[in-house]
């Protein structure tokens, strides 16, 4: 039998460590909508421009560097400004980096496994821990093609990697391939062309802590007044003191308003983003700001009142109650939402997905969700799956790292802790040991009804296994019937009855046989009696014996 992989312990998620809102900037004015596009425009062209500078440098950048770049945005707009795009780009490039290496990986774990299938015979079965050979002798020649591709793209990969070259694409380098199929996108070329202008623009001002509302360059008083610093070129289009230019829309933040208002008071940082969407033809800004971290409560603690086990799939949360002992409560819980569409669409079904689940858990007064610690960056490649399109797609659609990281913001506003557990296993051994003793005559337990089952027990640290029954002879006195009484010494709910006052019926002494004649009945038919009445045995004569 193979050995089993390690399995981590559960632990407690941490908290959000910053909260983000959104509203609408309704009516605004043609004026303010020009003006809103000229500096979007103008800023994004500097953020472009910086972040070439940014790739040229590479590995060869330096706090010298970037202030000399600083200065350069500076002259063209605003310090603070020049700083806002500076530190975007450093962002930028960072996630490119991150981006780069985790391609990197996705071919050196193609490859390896393009290796192993090439040396096993064809047609040979695979195992549970490994891939077998490949089907047919056309498909090992087009998988010998494909290794020396994989192979070239890694070598140019790394060699990208060992130079501090990344590729970045301001917009969206999806968006730019939209360019060439305007058709399969059902999008004229103007149409295109107002988005990508759009995703390009930069509007977006750092907070600083200590400054007048939380930020100079956007700022929002609480009353709602929008103003922005315009670039020195743009200077002559300020409407107020000082360079600026209020706009004539009124905002309010539907979600969070108290707290936002209360750091704007206390001129705490508070960062903005305002931004265009074509489809609507609407403008938004976005706030933000960092929080401490919520300090996490023990697990003991978390799990003192139950939990509830939850597994992802791709279309549904599979949830299912526990007490204390790990034992399923009620009946399975399932949250659907759908994830094709906009990006948009499907973070609002998961989001309407989770607030479902926090609403049934805080009605059933519990404090804990058990979810899994899912990562499937290395289970997406087609060359571990093969021609399994299907299962992959189904892979890549579950919104693992997106959904947890939801779950943890919402849940902290409630109260709830989120308890992550090690995903081995779970849906197997769930589905060995939960499915069918959960399933009735008329419920029908799913596999993933059973792995949330699974995912609970792990986190209240109890084996999945269900107590197995002990042999025949073991559950009873060699196959003869064995009481479950309670011990005579230790009178409980099912110890001896309570001892009635004066004499007992049905009861035969063990000497009845020897004072059976001599005894007389001490009743007297016929009198009503207060006391309990009691049946002796009759009087035999000499002559009935």
């Amino acid at each position: 039998m193979a050995d089993l992989r390690p399995i981590a312990a559960p632990f407690v998620a941490l908290g959000p460590s910053g909260v983000a809102v959104r509203t609408r900037l309704g009516d605004l004015t043609p004026a303010d909508e020009k003006v809103l596009r000229l500096v979007g425009a103008h800023l994004g062209s500097l953020a472009s421009k910086d972040l070439k500078a940014r790739c040229m440098d590479g590995l060869e950048h330096s706090t010298q560097s970037w202030a000399a770049r600083k200065r350069d945005l500076t002259a063209e707009s605003s310090s603070r400004w020049a700083g806002s795009i500076t530190k975007a780009t450093h962002d930028q490039w960072a996630l490119a980096r991150r981006g780069q290496a985790a391609h990197v990986q996705s071919l050196e774990a193609g490859i390896t496994t393009i290796r192993h299938r090439l040396s096993l015979p064809v047609g040979e079965k695979a195992s549970k821990r490994a891939p077998g050979g490949y089907r047919s002798a056309h498909e090992w020649f087009n998988k010998t093609r494909r290794l020396h591709v994989l192979e070239d793209r890694l070598d140019r990969v790394q060699a990208d990697t060992a130079a501090g070259r990344v590729h970045v694409v301001r917009g969206g380098k999806r968006l730019l391939g939209t360019r060439h199929n305007l058709k399969q996108a059902q999008c004229t070329e103007d149409e295109w062309h107002e988005r990508w202008e759009a995703s390009r623009w930069f509007l977006k001002a750092d907070g600083e802590s200590g400054k007048r509302f939380g930020n100079e360059t956007i700022r929002i008083t609480p009353e709602g007044e929008v103003s922005i610093k315009l670039p020195a070129p743009l200077a002559d289009l300020s409407n107020a003191k000082h360079g600026r230019y209020v706009l004539a829309a009124k905002v309010r933040f539907p979600h969070r308003e108290q707290e936002w208002a209360d750091r704007v008071e206390a001129n705490r940082a508070v960062a903005y983003r305002l931004h265009y969407d074509t489809g609507r033809g609407r403008w938004y800004i976005d706030a933000s700001w960092q929080i401490p971290p919520t300090q996490t409560i023990p697990l003991d603690a978390a799990l003192a009142d139950g939990v509830i086990g939850v597994d992802t799939n791709a279309d549904h949360l599979a949830a299912w109650r526990l007490d204390t002992h790990g034992n399923p409560i009620g009946r399975p819980r399932r949250f659907c939402y759908d994830l094709s569409g906009t990006a948009q669409h499907r973070d609002a079904q998961v989001r309407h997905a989770l607030t479902r689940l926090l609403n049934w858990a805080k009605s059933c007064g519990v404090k804990a969700i058990a979810v899994e610690d899912l990562d499937f960056q290395t289970e997406k490649t087609r060359e571990k799956h093969g021609r399994k399109r299907r299962f992959r797609q189904l892979i890549s659609g579950m919104p693992t790292s997106g959904l947890r990281a939801r779950l943890t913001s919402m849940a902290d506003a409630t109260g709830i802790a989120v308890i992550a557990v090690d995903p081995a296993y779970t849906s197997k051994w769930g589905a060995q040991h939960w499915q069918k003793p959960m399933t009735g005559p008329i419920r029908r337990t799913t596999r993933h009804d059973a792995a949330s089952i699974a995912i609970g027990r792990r986190a209240q640290g109890h084996p999945i296994r269900r107590r197995t029954a002990p042999p025949r002879a073991h559950r009873s006195d060699v196959h003869g019937h064995r009481t479950v009484q309670a011990d005579r010494r230790a009178p409980g709910r099912e110890g001896p009855r309570p001892r009635i006052p004066g004499p007992r019926t049905r009861s035969v002494p063990p000497d009845a046989a020897r004072t059976r004649v001599t005894r007389t009945s001490k009743t007297v038919r016929g009198v009503r009696s207060d006391q309990v009445w009691v049946q002796d045995s009759l009087l035999l004569t000499d002559q009935e014996r």
